[in-house]
C-alpha cells in the first residue's frame, strides 16, 4: 500500500451505499414502481402517502447524485430545456389563480424530475430497460389478477380502484391505472421494453415472449381506439428505424430523409382522411369530445397567451380557468386531454414552446443516436418517446407522474449521448 493510499480517509459507509450499483438499481426499481402505481397508492392509502413516497424518492435522488458527483458531468446533468420548463412552471406561481395548489404541483414536477435525472445519470440505457421491464411485469400481472378477481372469481366490481370486472366480456379493462387509456399506453410501452430486453439477451426468450403476450392481451382488452393509434405509431416507428439501422452508412442519410418524407406525407394524408379513419377505429365519441374541449381551451388561452394561467398540472375542477371550462362544456375534465394544449393553457406560449422543444429535441437526438449505434438498446429511447408523444396528443400524461418521469429519463439519456455540437453535426450530415 502506498503512502497516498494509506493516508486517504476511509470512505463514508453511507456514501459508499448511495454510490453503489445495487442501491442505484433498487432506487430505479422503486421509483418506477411508486410513480407508475400512483393511482392505486392514492386510492388505497391516500394522496398524502403518495406525496410522502415521492418526497422521500426526491431526497434520495439528490443524495444519489451527490454520491456520484465525481463521475457526473454537471453541464450534462440534464437537458436545459427540462430545466427551463420546470423553472417557468415554478415562476408561474407569481400569477397563479391558486398559488397554494400551484406550489404543490410545481414541487411535484421538480421532485419527479430529480428522480428522473438521478436514474438517467446513474443507470445506462440497458439498466433502465431492465428495471422498467421488471416493473412493467409487476404492474401488468397485478392488473390482470385484479381484473380476473373482479370479473371472474368475485363477479363484483372493485370500486376503490374503479375496476368494473369487464374482463369476462372481453373488456374494457383498466387494471390498477384508473383508465383504460393509461393501461393501454403502459402495455404498449412495456411491449417495446420487453422486445428490447429480449434483443439485448438479458432475459430468457420465454420470459420475454410471455411478457409480450401479457402486455398485448391487456392492450387489446382495453378496447381503446387511442391505444390502437399509439400502437400503430409505435409499429411504424419500429419498422422505419429497423430499415434505417440495416442500411449501409453511405446511404443512411438518404434513406432517413426519404422515409421521413414518406411518414410526413402519410400524416398529411391521414389528416385529410381523418373523419373516415376516426369512424373506422370507432373513436367518434372520444375525438369529438376532445375537439370540443380543445376549442374551449383555446378560447381561454387568449386571456393570457404568453404566460398562461399558472401551473397546476392535473386540473383542480374548482379553480379558474378549469371550473369555467368544465361549466361551459357540462363536463368534469381533469385535464385538457392533450399535453400540448395543457402546457399552452397553463404556461402560455412560452411554456408550450419549451415543452414542445423538450419533446422534439429528445426524439431527434435519440433517433439519430439509435440510427448510428450498433446496439439495439439505443432504439428503446426513441420508440418510447414516439409512444409517449403520440399518447400526449390525446391525454396530458407527459406533464405529470409516470409520463413526466419517462420524458425526463429519455430526454436526459438523449442529451447525455450527444452534445449540442455533435447533434447539430450529425443532423447536418443527414
Amino acid at each position: 500500500m502506498t503512502d497516498a493510499a494509506s493516508a486517504r480517509p476511509p470512505a463514508d459507509p453511507l456514501t459508499t451505499l448511495l454510490g453503489s450499483d445495487r442501491f442505484a438499481h433498487a432506487f430505479t426499481m422503486t421509483a418506477f414502481l411508486v410513480v407508475c402505481c400512483r393511482t392505486v397508492i392514492e386510492r388505497t392509502a391516500g394522496i398524502a402517502t403518495y406525496v410522502t413516497m415521492v418526497a422521500v424518492l426526491s431526497v434520495l435522488a439528490v443524495a444519489v447524485l451527490l454520491a456520484h458527483r465525481r463521475v457526473i458531468s454537471l453541464p450534462r446533468l440534464t437537458t436545459p430545456l427540462a430545466v427551463g420548463f420546470v423553472g417557468w412552471a415554478a415562476l408561474s406561481l407569481l400569477w397563479n389563480t391558486d398559488p397554494q395548489a400551484g406550489l404543490v404541483s410545481a414541487v411535484s414536477i421538480v421532485a419527479i424530475a430529480l428522480v428522473g435525472v438521478a436514474i438517467a445519470n446513474t443507470r445506462d440505457t440497458l439498466e433502465v430497460v431492465h428495471a422498467l421491464a421488471n416493473v412493467a411485469r409487476i404492474v401488468l400481472v397485478l392488473s390482470l389478477a385484479l381484473e380476473l378477481l373482479a370479473g371472474v372469481f368475485l363477479d363484483h366490481p372493485i370500486d376503490i380502484l374503479g375496476i368494473q370486472g369487464n374482463i369476462a366480456s372481453l373488456g374494457p379493462v383498466q387494471g390498477i391505472f384508473g383508465t383504460r387509456n393509461a393501461l393501454g399506453f403502459t402495455a404498449v410501452m412495456a411491449i417495446v421494453t420487453f422486445v428490447i430486453e429480449w434483443r439485448a439477451n438479458t432475459v430468457s426468450p420465454w420470459l420475454s415472449l410471455g411478457s409480450v403476450l401479457l402486455a398485448g392481451a391487456l392492450a387489446l382488452l382495453t378496447g381503446s381506439p387511442i391505444v390502437l393509434v399509439v400502437a400503430i405509431a409505435g409499429a411504424v416507428a419500429t419498422s422505419v428505424l429497423l430499415m434505417v439501422r440495416h442500411t449501409r452508412a453511405p446511404y443512411r442519410s438518404a434513406v432517413q430523409w426519404t422515409l421521413g418524407a414518406a411518414v410526413l406525407a402519410s400524416i398529411v394524408l391521414a389528416y385529410l382522411l381523418r373523419q373516415r379513419l376516426i369512424t373506422l377505429i370507432g373513436a367518434d365519441n372520444d375525438i369529438n369530445a376532445r375537439y370540443d374541449l380543445w376549442l374551449t381551451v383555446l378560447r381561454f388561452v387568449r386571456s393570457h397567451p404568453f404566460r398562461g394561467w399558472g401551473w397546476f398540472g392535473p386540473w383542480i375542477p374548482g379553480d379558474m380557468p378549469f371550473s369555467a371550462i368544465n361549466a361551459s362544456l357540462g363536463t368534469t375534465n381533469l385535464s385538457a386531454l392533450n399535453a400540448f394544449f395543457d402546457a399552452l393553457l397553463q404556461l402560455g406560449w412560452i411554456g408550450f414552446v419549451l415543452f414542445f422543444a423538450l419533446c422534439a429535441t429528445a426524439f431527434v437526438r435519440s433517433w439519430i443516436d439509435a440510427s448510428n449505434r450498433r446496439s439495439v438498446v439505443y432504439a428503446w429511447t426513441p420508440l418510447v418517446l414516439v409512444a409517449l408523444i403520440v399518447y400526449s396528443f390525446f391525454e396530458s400524461f407527459a406533464l405529470s407522474g409516470f409520463g413526466w418521469l419517462l420524458l425526463v429519463v429519455c430526454a436526459t439519456r438523449a442529451y447525455e449521448h450527444q452534445s449540442l455540437w455533435e447533434w447539430r453535426g450529425r443532423l447536418g450530415r443527414m
